[in-house]
């Protein structure tokens, strides 16, 4: 057995199916620890809801338990490419290898989009970070950013990222969104917030010297900062999948996955915020303990010798529509198993008060739910929606729509 990536799913998966009996169970984490986000993330907000605790706090138990299981855990290894469905090229201090396994569990995690990702123009100076290049400066290397910065984003990372600058004595001196309201949680003491605002561009020869703006109201604006921190707009670390040929879902830019979190490439499974690029540790631990309760369907019913364990060909995606984002899983398949937690994971862009979920295939609609909560942006929220098992395969796609209590 053969899981990539050490964060929270990784970890989760493999002290699983170690202690299940699933055979050799090998982690392999390109980085020097294992723990993924967590580990360089000294904030609260990991864990149970009632009870959070600091990044590394966290995930320390599961990397013991994942070990005292029996997994194998093997640090400063990348997986390269494939050499066949279940064969992965490797490369590590021993040099290169190639490990053929009777399943792979992908869980390599998500990451926050760069400058050029984003698209922002300017020169190309020192002083840009994401927040995780932030909180890897400060947690594990001592570093200090910078004497002035600007924190861009409105999720709670970029609330993570005020306190990071501040516990390295680096002056937070704004804020900014592009969205029309503020953080729901504003950050102790005064940083101005400027909410509906744009970054421009990027000023500064070899540091940077300022950040300008486009205001709500049309005025440019330039700020004077030697720091700007990127914050929050995550997206899967698929290349690997990719690279391996698994169909990847246009809405979370992650592997398409059944409610078993089985890939389209039969023996491959896949967990965490490789699915969905942003959620708590907590729940892609779940969706990788998942994934291994899956695995060891696989390997009973003779998926390993065989092949077969994948979702059908006819698997059915699901796909959404304005103001929602994305779901996960996002495929039916003919023999499903429960989703993770029982639930599926929607996210919307927008505020919808009092929403209501319609779901429909070939112009029919197979079902409704009324959800129990406001949709707000930023926060995902769990759909039990058993109606999705009668979705038809030969029928094409299941289409999600959301809309509000009064238009239902």
């Amino acid at each position: 057995m053969l899981v990539v990536g050490a964060g929270p799913a990784g970890l989760a998966a493999a002290a699983r199916l170690a202690a299940l009996g699933a055979g050799r169970v090998e982690i392999l984490e390109r980085e020097q620890q294992p723990g993924g986000i967590p580990r360089h993330s000294l904030h609260r907000g990991f864990g149970p809801r009632h009870r959070p605790v600091e990044g590394p706090v966290y995930v320390r138990p599961l990397v013991a338990a994942a070990v005292a299981a029996g997994a194998v855990l093997r640090t400063r290894v990348a997986a390269t490419g494939w050499a066949g469905p279940r064969t992965l090229d490797v490369s590590g201090p021993d040099g290169p290898e190639r490990i053929t396994a009777r399943a792979v569990v992908l869980a390599t995690g998500a990451r926050e989009r760069s400058r050029g990702a984003r698209l922002i123009p300017g020169t190309r100076p020192e002083g840009v970070l994401t927040t995780g290049e932030l909180q890897q400066d400060v947690h594990l290397y001592g570093r200090r950013p910078g004497r002035r910065a600007v924190v861009v984003g409105a999720e709670s990372v970029a609330l993570a990222a005020v306190r990071t600058l501040r516990a390295a004595g680096t002056e937070v001196v704004a804020l900014v969104t592009d969205r029309s309201r503020a953080p729901l949680r504003s950050p102790r003491g005064r940083v101005p917030v400027v909410t509906g605002a744009t970054v421009t561009e990027l000023t500064g020869r070899g540091r940077l010297t300022g950040v300008r703006l486009r205001c709500a109201d049309g005025v440019h604006r330039l700020i004077d900062c030697d720091t700007v921190v990127l914050t929050g707009d995550w997206t899967p670390e698929h290349e690997l999948a990719r690279l391996g040929g698994l169909v990847l879902d246009p809405a979370t830019r992650g592997p398409a996955v059944d409610t078993g979190l089985r890939t389209t490439v039969p023996g491959v499974f896949a967990a965490g915020n490789l699915l969905h690029g942003t959620e708590p540790a907590a729940v892609a631990a779940e969706e990788g303990r998942h994934a291994a309760r899956a695995v060891l369907r696989h390997l009973h019913s003779g998926g390993a010798a065989t092949g077969h364990g994948a979702p059908a060909v006819a698997a059915v995606p699901v796909k959404v529509a304005a103001p929602l984002l994305r779901i996960t899983p996002n495929l039916l398949s003919a023999a499903p198993a429960p989703p993770p937690g029982g639930r599926f994971l929607l996210r919307a862009g927008e505020r919808v008060a009092r929403p209501v979920l319609v779901a429909a295939q070939a112009g029919r609609v197979i079902g409704r739910a009324a959800l129990p909560a406001t949709a707000v942006p930023d926060r995902s929220f769990p759909l039990h929606a058993p109606f999705l098992a009668a979705a038809d395969p030969s029928a094409g796609p299941v289409r999600l729509t959301l809309l509000p209590g009064d238009r239902a």
